[in-house]
């Protein structure tokens, strides 16, 4: 799985790693192996993602690149959304990135799945800054439950 985060001081990205991470052996137990990449410095994933440590890689790619390769969005509403309409997920998330958390950007966070061949199957494309797979979606996928090769850009 590789995990297209937003800025590593982003409140929601920070509440999804905690999740990842909470999960993490249950996901690598099914043969999950996650990669997450953030749009930060490596200096800002060492200190927002990586001062605990974390069960799988953390990765900086501070341009974006590869978010504009996987077809990553930004949206100003989309992050306006997030900060309506999931409170206590930027509370939350507040909490351990600070004020730091209200100086990003508006890039939308993007979740793939990769069979173990290299393949895309799934792309998930979060629809506002705290949108992400579902944890169910990625466990059906590794069990091989049907999960469709969808681009969930065409959600209505």
């Amino acid at each position: 799985m590789i995990s297209l985060f937003r800025e590593a001081s982003c409140p929601f990205c920070n509440i999804r790693v905690y999740e990842l991470t909470r999960h993490h052996r249950e996901l690598k137990s099914l043969n999950i192996d996650i990669v997450a990449v953030f749009q930060s410095t490596e200096d800002d994933v060492n200190r927002f993602i990586a001062r605990q440590p974390r069960p799988f890689r953390s990765v900086a790619d501070p341009q974006g690149a590869l978010h504009q390769r996987l077809g990553g969005q930004s949206s100003l509403a989309g992050k306006m959304k997030a900060m309506a309409f999931r409170m206590i997920g930027l509370f939350k998330g507040m909490s351990s990135v600070g004020m730091a958390g209200m100086k990003t950007g508006n890039a939308m966070p993007v979740d793939i799945l990769v069979d173990e061949f290299g393949r895309i199957e799934t792309a998930y494309y979060g629809r506002d800054a705290g949108d992400h797979m579902p944890l169910a979606q990625i466990m059906a996928f590794a069990i091989g439950t049907a999960v469709s090769p969808v681009d969930e850009r065409s959600r209505s």
